[in-house]
């Protein structure tokens, strides 16, 4: 999906200018992505061999690390017509609250392998633990680009499994080597499933060892671009019942939230997700750049 390492642009320091409407902070901060890291004003992400910063600038974005523009625009989802998916979600009164709180936060269009291994490692753990599991994975299999490591191809990780004990990974350790080795062999192939339809997607990858529905919608939303996924965990499910009313077991939330935020009922989870962060009563839990 990435380039190669555009090295000679980093080092002299050149700068490309990416216009689009997006707020960094809550899109590269709220969690998910994992490889963000916020140095003063500064984000700075590897996408594939390439070790990217951003900065927020009044009305664009300021890029190093790459200059394959047309990469950055896709991974930051510019053709999403963020005023019109507000406006959509915003049917809801207090989605519209968080909204308007919150303006900018973008859907991150992440790399199908990378996004269904790193949620595949997600499953009972803060944002921090998540962040930390998954350098360690890029340190054992990936790179060295430079202080930063590009996250390990399928066979990096099955020709050196013996490795895997190195990323303290725990019980996920053994489903996440049986992931690779599948992907690997051809057996899972990530590709194949961009052709399908959100319902063909979350049950191809509900068939995958150590994936249950929430973390099928998360990588259904964020690998694969169905927006209308809606990711259920405790958090969202006590949002749901404190203010809807409504609880119950997933298939029931989930009806519930496609039926009230319709097709881009992903970027309203992403509000709700966080409507304590965005309303300003608490602080995050995990990740040490809140959005």
């Amino acid at each position: 999906m990435f380039g190669a390492t555009s090295l000679f642009s980093f080092i002299i320091g050149w700068c490309m200018r990416l216009d689009l409407k997006v707020s960094l902070d809550p899109t590269l901060g709220c969690g998910q992505a994992h490889r963000w890291i916020r140095r003063g004003r500064v984000w700075e992400g590897v996408l594939g061999n390439d070790i990217v910063t951003l900065e927020q600038k009044d009305g664009y974005v300021l890029c190093k690390g790459t200059d394959d523009k047309e990469m950055m625009l896709d991974y930051l989802r510019h053709r999403d017509d963020i005023d019109a998916i507000y406006e959509d979600i915003s049917k809801d009164p207090y989605v519209r609250r968080l909204a308007i709180a919150c303006p900018g936060l973008r859907i991150l269009k992440q790399d199908p392998w990378e996004c269904i291994a790193t949620y595949l490692l997600a499953t009972n753990a803060n944002v921090k633990r998540i962040a930390a599991m998954v350098d360690s994975v890029c340190r054992t299999f990936g790179k060295d680009l430079g202080g930063r490591f590009s996250f390990p191809r399928p066979k990096d990780i099955a020709d050196r499994s013996c490795l895997a004990p190195n990323c303290r990974l725990g019980y996920r350790e053994e489903r996440f080597v049986e992931l690779a080795v599948k992907v690997a062999d051809g057996i899972i192939v990530p590709d194949d499933m961009r052709k399908m339809n959100y319902k063909e997607c979350s049950e191809a990858l509900l068939e995958i060892n150590g994936i249950g529905n929430k973390v099928a919608d998360c990588v259904s939303l964020f690998g694969f671009g169905h927006l209308n996924a809606f990711p259920i965990d405790a958090r969202i499910g006590r949002v749901l019942e404190e203010r809807y009313g409504v609880s119950g077991n997933y298939k029931k939330m989930s009806a519930f939230a496609e039926e009230r935020f319709g097709r881009y009922a992903g970027y309203a989870q992403e509000l709700l997700y966080h409507s304590d962060i965005i309303l300003g009563s608490h602080a995050q839990v995990g990740g040490s750049q809140p959005i």
